[in-house]
């Protein structure tokens, strides 16, 4: 009789990390919510997914040797960033529709599917939550030491089909909700 592994193939590693992921963050939600209320929750929520967002930023962008800060990077180098940060951080659980460039140096993105959405509402948390994806991509342009304009032009949250982002590199072009993000410090 063989004795059993304890080893698990890498990918099993990694999937089963992204499942833990996404149960840590839900309870610690759902735990903020109960004790201190919803305002509370979302607050906390929006402030650690930028945080977070910010140090996956600069790590990947470390890893890589990518600089964007200080030169003018294109909305495609940008947006192909981004949507690298997106697979990473959310691997299968948000699905980029698609990203369209205008001829102003403006881009949309598109996203159809987003697994928080779908956990929130099976949790009867969805009526009053907040999304932070402004945060979220804040912290993204932050961590790449890139400024840019971002505001939602559509939420799947508030009974869109999808959501859409509108960013600009650069500061805000006054369109919905805006979060115009600043270039990054070294600390960040």
């Amino acid at each position: 009789m063989s004795e059993p592994s304890s080893e698990l193939p890498k990918s099993t590693e990694i999937e089963l990390l992204r499942q833990f992921w996404w149960l840590h963050d839900a309870r610690w939600y759902q735990a903020v919510k109960a004790r201190f209320g919803q305002d509370a929750a979302n607050e906390l929520n929006a402030e650690v997914m930028q945080f977070v967002a910010r140090r996956v930023a600069t790590l990947y962008a470390r890893c890589t040797r990518l600089d964007l800060s200080g030169r003018d990077g294109s909305a495609k180098d940008v947006a192909g960033v981004l949507e690298a940060l997106a697979r990473l951080m959310f691997a299968d659980t948000v699905r980029l529709e698609s990203t369209d460039f205008g001829d102003d140096g403006t881009w949309d993105t598109v996203v159809s599917e987003h697994y928080a959405l779908k956990m929130l509402k099976a949790s009867r948390s969805l009526e009053n939550y907040v999304c932070p994806c402004l945060e979220l991509r804040g912290g993204w342009f932050e961590g790449l030491g890139v400024a840019a304009a971002d505001s939602v032009v559509e939420c799947k949250r508030e009974g869109s089909a999808v959501c859409r982002f509108h960013a600009r590199l650069g500061r805000d072009d006054g369109q919905g909700r805006e979060h115009p993000t600043t270039t990054a410090t070294a600390d960040s």
